[in-house]
């Protein structure tokens, strides 16, 4: 699930610095090149591709954080009000460094890097 536009405006109206990927050429690039642009800007990638936190455990990465959906199909109001609720409680340093796995009845948060 990409980041869709309508979260992007919302989350902006929130004071937080969101780009889509293809405002910044990156719409139809692998994933690995998704979380080096991630990381080199500080950002946090927002997702439903299971891909992504393979890839930072395979790399022992401590960087990008991810908000990763799942759970089945979401609305884009659907992920509206649940990252809402979410933000409301998770503060920035506990994303820092970390995969926030969020499903429509809980949270999980897991520390990046992920080890064995």
């Amino acid at each position: 699930m990409p980041l869709s536009k309508a979260l992007v405006r919302w989350l902006t109206s929130q004071g937080h610095d969101t780009v889509h990927a293809a405002e910044v050429g990156l719409r139809r690039a692998p994933d690995t090149e998704l979380v080096r642009y991630a990381r080199s800007t500080a950002r946090t990638i927002i997702t439903a591709d299971l891909d992504y936190p393979r890839l930072l455990a395979l790399a022992h990465a401590a960087e990008p954080s991810l908000i990763l959906f799942r759970g089945g199909n979401w609305s884009e109001a659907d992920v509206i009000d649940r990252i809402s609720a979410v933000l409301d409680v998770v503060k920035e340093r506990e994303l820092q460094q970390s995969i926030l796995v969020i499903e429509r009845d809980r949270v999980r948060r897991r520390r990046l890097p992920i080890e064995k």
